[in-house]
């Protein structure tokens, strides 16, 4: 058996940070190809720059769908983000699996009729503690860690989504819809090294006391590879 999973890029990674970390459907490949624990069941993966105009000929070509994060935001006026919202809106009516990472996680409530804005909070960065907020069988009933990069953050959700799980700033951490839409702000796909550049690269963009939270955060263990897993059980549900 084999999982087929489209990697919807919704953005570049800097290029000083590609040549020693790769883009970021690279990191998610190497993300699941970990997480995968099921030996009889291989996982390919396809990838679609949907930032740069890139979509699947049909929707049914993959199994399922991640959609990755951004440094854009989902409510900017851009014609490829326009165009974006309009295929989350064709996978959610065609109940399509997609799993949307912070930026992904945003799409999908502002595509299906929530919002995200910029967090009063303002950014959320590095290694946080997520604690389920309904116990149900995918995510159980234990908190998990994950590595997060954000500022926007979703406030209110579409008609029928479920919160999952929150951090200390964030109330809407996770989320799933219906059978076939789960959603992260956390990024599942990044590890400590990567995040310390990454913030190191962007530091003038943050409060002096939030950057040097988050940098001592990374030396706590993160829990990558248990959403890893919990993104390709949901996948071949």
């Amino acid at each position: 058996m084999t999982l087929k999973i489209g990697i919807l890029q919704a953005d570049d990674v800097l290029p000083v940070l590609a040549e020693k970390y790769g883009e970021y459907p690279s990191m998610f490949k190497q993300l699941l190809t970990t997480a995968n624990g099921d030996s009889s069941m291989g996982v390919e993966f396809v990838t679609y720059a949907v930032n740069a105009g890139v979509y699947p000929a049909e929707i049914d070509e993959v199994d399922a769908y991640i959609l990755t994060g951004s440094k854009n935001s989902v409510y900017e006026d851009a014609p490829w983000i326009t165009q974006l919202a309009e295929f989350v809106k064709a996978l959610h009516s065609r109940k399509k699996k997609l799993v949307g990472i912070c930026f992904g996680h945003q799409m999908v409530a502002h595509a299906l009729g929530g919002k995200t804005s910029l967090a009063d909070a303002g950014w959320g960065l590095g290694v946080k503690e997520t604690s389920p907020t309904n116990s149900t069988d995918l995510l159980g009933s234990q908190p998990f860690k994950l590595i997060y990069s954000h500022q926007d953050q979703v406030v209110e959700l579409p008609e029928g989504t479920v919160v999952l799980a929150s951090t200390d700033i964030c109330p809407i951490a996770a989320t799933t819809l219906g059978e076939h839409i789960l959603t992260f702000q956390g990024h599942p796909e990044f590890y400590p090294d990567y995040a310390s550049d990454l913030y190191e690269i962007r530091r003038e963009r943050y409060p002096a006391d939030i950057y040097k939270a988050a940098i001592a955060s990374l030396q706590a263990h993160a829990d990558q590879l248990f959403v890893g897993a919990l993104m390709i059980d949901f996948c071949r549900r």
